[in-house]
């Protein structure tokens, strides 16, 4: 692949998209680590969307997966609930500490999840389900850098399977492939080949990052400024609000499935 320009404006947010098994967690905690060994505020945020942690509770409860629990629709209403929160409260963390933050999934994820999951995926459509998820995700802005780990779906499920707490299908890893080429935002990704060892991707990513000047500068913290701080109450309010109605919703979903 071509470098993209490099922009001479400091990143402020990285994310690492791409299917499950592409090593995800394992670049962002290795880029934030390396960020953080050059002098920047580098901090590693997981916005998950609690499909793992609902995978082990189907386990503990005799399901197969969190979709046999809750269902498929109710699993992607609460995922896509999970994640809204996770990438507010990264945010706003980052809007406070003026951190530089490597995100472990972003926005796209949920779309593309969304796409792979349907009854019948369509990786190229754009359903009900994702407008209704653009819609409450565009108040989020894109990050500076948006890294997309492409990796053979064959070797991604090999490495699920040896690391043990979770299962995905081929069928599923294939449609969420296709989903993130389909994405309209595809244009926009650093798409980097994820199917080397850990160190030869971790290489890639720190080549289609901006120069050394720019990143050899840390950033500054910012006082909050008042107005800042008078919106943030209301964003507070409204993700406690969203996190106990999505908690509620879980329970009870639980109960009749």
């Amino acid at each position: 692949m071509v470098p993209r320009p490099r922009t001479a404006n400091p990143v402020r947010t990285i994310a690492l998209v791409g299917i499950d098994g592409s090593g995800k967690t394992t670049q962002a905690h290795l880029l934030a680590t390396t960020l953080a060994d050059r002098g920047l505020p580098a901090t590693y945020r997981r916005n998950a969307g609690g499909r793992r942690w609902f995978g082990r509770l189907a386990t503990a409860l005799g399901r197969r997966d969190g979709e046999h629990l809750l269902g498929r629709r109710a699993m992607l209403f609460v995922e896509s609930v999970l994640r809204w929160l996770a990438i507010l409260r990264t945010l706003l963390r980052r809007r406070f500490t003026g951190e530089l933050t490597v995100m472990d999934r972003y926005a796209v994820c949920q779309y593309a999840s969304i796409r792979a999951h349907a009854k019948n995926p369509r990786p190229e459509r754009l359903n009900r389900a994702e407008r209704r998820a653009r819609l409450a995700y565009r108040i989020f802005p894109r990050p500076d850098v948006t890294f997309l780990l492409v990796v053979d779906p064959g070797a991604a499920y090999d490495r699920i399977e040896r690391r043990g707490y979770d299962h995905e299908e081929m069928d599923y890893l294939r449609a969420a492939a296709a989903a993130y080429r389909a994405m309209p935002e595809h244009d926009d990704f650093v798409v980097i080949d994820a199917n080397g060892t850990p160190e030869q991707v971790h290489a890639a990513l720190l080549a289609h990052l901006p120069a050394p000047a720019p990143l050899s500068v840390p950033i500054p913290r910012r006082r909050v400024p008042a107005v800042l701080v008078s919106h943030a109450r209301p964003l507070i309010v409204t993700a406690a609000t969203l996190a106990a109605a999505a908690t509620a919703v879980t329970l009870q979903l639980a109960e009749v499935f």
